[in-house]
């Protein structure tokens, strides 16, 4: 089906429709070419609608939230993104201990809401710039702490389109995977259960660790956040500021300054420039300390996700 056709059929269940839409909008990178279709649902059930005229088209999808752990190639996407953002959010609480979070709410939209509710166990999350669905879909962590700790039911379309719930037993979580990444599955919200606790408390810790992040992480440019996963025996961050990385860079992309771990776009960084870097820093560290680092940023190029 073409793209135009396949726009036309998808503006009946109602969801948001852009053609040609830059990515670079929809990154935190603030980088990327142009996907053919950008949908966004708002419901459950545009979300089946939309998913259900994709996979009869067959054409490359790739869903996302704020695009927060993501880097899109600089050329034009022969694919439909799929975001589900702040049009599919909203938290409630379903018992004493107990909330849901639709997959497009920001992790920061929920972790106060667990505070506001005098519910402890979400601190950590407070200040990851994506949203739930993407947290769960890379098991999102920081400070110790990570969503699985908390997850207790994932609702989500199987890649066939068929609506399917994962409770705690099931559910296969690791460091930053979890039985949905790279399954081609859609996932709509999940519960977590918390911990009573005192407001005031979860409050004070959630502003401690936001004041942490402020402080160490260069949050006024461009980026995904950390770049690399945590070597086993190492971090990251610390191999590459031992080889002298910071500042290094390539084009507009470079290693922060302020905190070896983050590749940021200093400005007019192309999605090239931040994967060449990419490459040589992991080059560099190895052959200077032994160490892999692994990516941890997800890439979008024409054939999908990699």
């Amino acid at each position: 089906m073409h793209f135009e056709d396949l726009g036309r059929a998808l503006r009946g269940p109602g969801a948001q429709l852009w053609i040609n839409e830059p990515m670079s909008r929809h990154t935190t990178f603030r980088v990327g070419g142009r996907a053919a279709l950008f949908v966004r649902p708002q419901t459950r059930e545009q979300a089946a609608a939309v998913h259900a005229v994709l996979w009869e088209s067959g054409v490359h999808r790739y869903v996302l939230g704020r695009g927060s752990n993501l880097l899109a190639e600089d050329c034009d996407l022969p694919l439909a993104a799929v975001q589900f953002s702040d049009s599919f959010s909203g938290v409630e609480r379903l018992g004493e201990t107990l909330l849901y979070a639709r997959a497009g709410t920001p992790l920061t939209d929920l972790c106060r809401a667990a505070r506001d509710a005098s519910l402890s166990g979400l601190e950590f999350a407070y200040g990851i710039p994506g949203t739930v669905g993407g947290g769960v879909y890379m098991n999102a962590g920081a400070y110790g702490g990570e969503l699985a700790d908390a997850i207790v039911r994932v609702d989500f379309l199987d890649p066939e389109g068929r609506p399917r719930s994962m409770d705690r037993r099931e559910l296969n979580f690791s460091y930053r995977h979890s039985p949905f990444t790279g399954s081609g599955c859609w996932i709509l919200g999940a519960a977590f259960a918390l911990k009573a606790g005192a407001r005031e408390e979860i409050s004070a810790a959630m502003e401690e660790l936001l004041a942490r992040r402020r402080e160490k992480q260069p949050l006024e440019y461009p980026s995904a956040g950390s770049t690399f996963k945590r070597p086993a025996g190492a971090y990251a961050a610390e191999l590459i500021d031992r080889c002298g990385l910071k500042g290094f860079s390539v084009g507009g992309a470079q290693v922060s300054e302020k905190h070896a771990g983050f590749v940021i776009n200093r400005g007019g960084a192309s999605c090239a420039d931040i994967l060449q870097l990419i490459s040589e820093v992991q080059r560099i560290v190895r052959e200077k300390t032994g160490f892999e680092l692994e990516r941890e940023v997800r890439i979008l190029g024409p054939d999908g996700e990699r």
